[in-house]
């Protein structure tokens, strides 16, 4: 069989009671807040603006007070804002502002998601190192009265990394998942160049969130389950609505016989509702997520949500003729290129070797 489907009501059977009745819950506190969004943008006095802004402030510190409440007894999903300390949670607050904001344009959106993933990465992987450190001895280019070299400790993390093999499921996770390769590799004492398993799956986006049907296409994926077997499989995907692609992933390779050492689920955003069934679904899952946001809305996109990632970082595809992976790494160009060189050499060698 070369396509794999699988649907919303099986999703919606790895939720528990208690996930259900909070979430009903949350449904209910942001339709509070959409009730502020309809006066925000209909006001037509400074004063009547302060007032529901202050309103609209309440209620998402109450959101945030419940999703805080709700991770706490879930320590598989790490949020970032709940977890780093407090001095920190205004750095990560300010950067999701500016990817929701609709006039942050393409080239400085991925500047922002660039900065997401260090963030995500010391969340996922800051708890992970040993008492040594490792060394860098790096050449400068001070040449007088010598040659000049510098000495650097970093953390030693290999013990956590140099099992990883990122797994990418959609186009938009393209780039984060170079993005978290290259900070695995710079964080490794042996240079580790993580291999890359690619996916290719989509949700069928005429159907609602209720029905949805998620399609895994194997014939244009690419990877070897012999590959994944006992590995720490890293999935870098900006943005978790329903949880969907991942659960779909995990389970056909589960059924094939894979054993996955660890798996990691990276995400700018998360919808509370796909965190919870990511973790209730796949038994040695940790969800690390930088914000988490309440509701999803009918169509099962993320409220209040940043609009599409992968079009935002890729820019849009033309729909009789959407890009491969080949494709989207040449159009982000010559400092992408660059940076990503490594990471590129074996995306390729992935989808070649086939």
């Amino acid at each position: 069989m070369s396509r794999i489907v699988h649907k919303a009501q099986d999703l919606d059977g790895f939720l528990q009671e208690g996930d259900k009745a909070s979430l009903a819950k949350m449904d209910g506190l942001f339709r509070e807040a959409m009730l502020s969004f309809n006066i925000l943008s209909q006001a037509h006095s400074e004063v009547e603006r302060k007032r529901e802004e202050a309103n609209l402030i309440d209620r998402y510190n109450e959101m945030g007070g419940f999703m805080q409440e709700i991770c706490r007894a879930e320590p598989r999903i790490q949020v970032y804002s709940f977890v780093a300390p407090q001095e920190n949670h205004g750095e990560a607050s300010r950067l999701i502002a500016k990817l929701r904001d609709v006039k942050t344009q393409r080239q400085e959106f991925v500047y922002y998601v660039q900065r997401a993933y260090e963030l995500l990465f010391n969340l996922a992987y800051g708890g992970a190192s040993s008492p040594n450190k490792n060394y860098l001895i790096v050449k400068t280019p001070v040449t007088a009265p010598v040659q000049n070299y510098a000495v650097h400790k970093i953390p030693n993390l290999d013990s956590a990394i140099e099992n990883t093999v990122m797994c990418v499921m959609l186009r938009g996770a393209l780039l984060p998942s170079m993005i978290l390769s290259k900070e695995i590799q710079e964080f490794s004492s042996s240079g580790y160049v993580t291999p890359f398993a690619l996916f290719k799956i989509k949700r069928d986006d005429t159907k609602s969130e209720s029905n949805m049907e998620y399609i895994l296409d194997l014939d244009r994926s690419y990877f070897k389950l012999e590959e994944l077997d006992g590995k720490d499989l890293v999935f870098a995907d900006p943005m978790n609505a329903t949880g969907g692609s991942l659960v779909t992933v995990m389970k056909y390779l589960l059924d094939k016989g894979v054993k996955p050492k660890s798996v990691k689920f990276l995400n700018v955003i998360s919808a509370l509702k796909g965190a919870l069934r990511i973790v209730r679904a796949i038994e040695n899952v940790t969800v690390h997520t930088l914000w988490m946001d309440p509701v999803l809305n009918d169509r099962a996109y993320i409220m209040p949500g940043l609009g599409d990632a992968g079009d935002r970082i890729n820019g849009r595809d033309e729909d009789d003729i959407p890009r491969d992976m080949i494709q989207l790494i040449a159009d982000y160009g010559s400092s992408i290129a660059s940076l990503y060189r490594s990471q590129i050499r074996t995306i390729e060698s992935t989808v070649l070797r086939r």
